[in-house]
Order: structure tokens, then C-alpha cells, then sequence
């Protein structure tokens, strides 16, 4: 995995959700996608795809067409060129790029539960 793009997933990709639906947006640029449609696609709840959506939107990769509907729409041609080569990536490498995502869940899963950790030295 080249490490541009290992670096953008560790520092940009919450969830294989959060990419799959780059993913999904990215597959017709033009289209116009509602939460239902989405949600529908990736078997997720529609809230939870809202919220997707809408933090994909924050992020510059999609923008708000109507008060409902989402087209992907990078905002640089530098992000649309690293979501290319994610999408590369992820079609040849699915498995390091969902363990790679899930490592990073797991490590901050670890790092706020460590933060209650009582110690002797406390």
C-alpha cells in the first residue's frame, strides 16, 4: 500500500462505512444521492448514513445539492486524485485497507480505555 495513501486512511477514514460510501458517491459523480439510496446500498440505517453523508460533505469530498441529496464532488483536484488512488487501493487490497481502518478504531478504543486504567505509580 503506498504510503500516501495509508497516511489519508489513518488521518481521514473513520470507518470502512465512511469509505465505502466515498466509494459508492464516487461510482456515479453526477448522480444525486439521498440517504435512503445509500443506506439501501451499503445495508446501513438511513440516520446513520445521514450522518455519513453529511460528514462526508465537511470533509470536501461530497457537497449538499439538496436539503436531502449528496453528489461526490472533491474539493481539490489533489483529494480527488488521493480518492482515485484509495479506490485503487481498496479494489486490490481490501482486506489491508478494512484491517488498516479497524486498526486505528481499535487503537483509540485502547487509548481511551487505558486512560482509566488505575496504575500503582497513580
Amino acid at each position: 500500500m503506498p504510503g500516501e495513501v495509508r497516511r489519508f486512511i489513518l488521518t481521514s477514514v473513520p470507518s470502512v462505512p465512511y469509505l465505502e460510501a466515498i466509494l459508492l458517491l464516487r461510482t456515479d459523480p453526477a448522480a444525486a444521492w439521498d440517504a435512503a439510496l445509500v443506506a439501501r446500498r451499503l445495508y446501513l440505517q438511513e440516520h446513520q448514513v445521514t450522518e455519513l453523508l453529511k460528514a462526508l460533505t465537511a470533509a470536501g469530498i461530497a457537497e449538499e445539492v439538496e436539503s436531502t441529496s449528496f453528489r461526490y464532488r472533491p474539493a481539490t483536484p489533489d483529494l480527488a486524485a488521493m480518492l482515485d488512488r484509495l479506490a485503487q487501493v481498496y479494489s486490490s487490497n481490501l482486506v489491508g485497507v478494512t484491517d488498516l481502518i479497524h486498526s486505528r478504531i481499535d487503537k483509540r478504543a485502547q487509548q481511551f480505555a487505558d486512560a482509566f486504567r488505575w496504575r500503582k505509580d497513580t
